[in-house]
């Protein structure tokens, strides 16, 4: 039933987002709730469920652990790779993106954010 529960993940507009966000680069939670205007529990509880649903895998790095896409998943499913291509076509994911290039071309990391969040 692994394909019930992929499709019950990408089922959710926020989790398409975020698979959107991590499908160029790894992103720790931080950078994900600042770009998606969530909560930190709430993106934490969305990337439970791609993971459960092995769209996504985490590597830890120093107290950080960043998000990535499960190449192993995406590459089983390759209807993934298709539905990837037409976020290309949603507007809200292009903004999602806008916003992470800024992030990167402004030098803001994850204590940044932290710091901001805190304030």
């Amino acid at each position: 039933m692994e394909m019930v529960e992929i499709l019950k993940a990408l089922g959710d507009e926020t989790r398409m987002r975020i698979i959107n966000l991590i499908k160029g680069e790894p992103l720790c939670v931080c950078e994900i709730q600042e770009i998606l205007g969530v909560s930190q529990s709430n993106t934490s509880r969305h990337l439970i469920k791609l993971k459960n649903a092995k769209l996504i895998q985490g590597e830890k790095q120093a107290q950080w652990v960043y998000y990535g896409l499960n190449e192993v998943t995406f590459q089983k499913h390759g209807f993934l790779s298709e539905i990837l291509k037409d976020f290309d076509q949603c507007a809200e994911m292009q903004k999602d993106l806008e916003k992470l290039n800024e992030l990167v071309e402004k030098g803001i990391t994850c204590n940044d954010l932290i710091l901001k969040a805190n304030q």
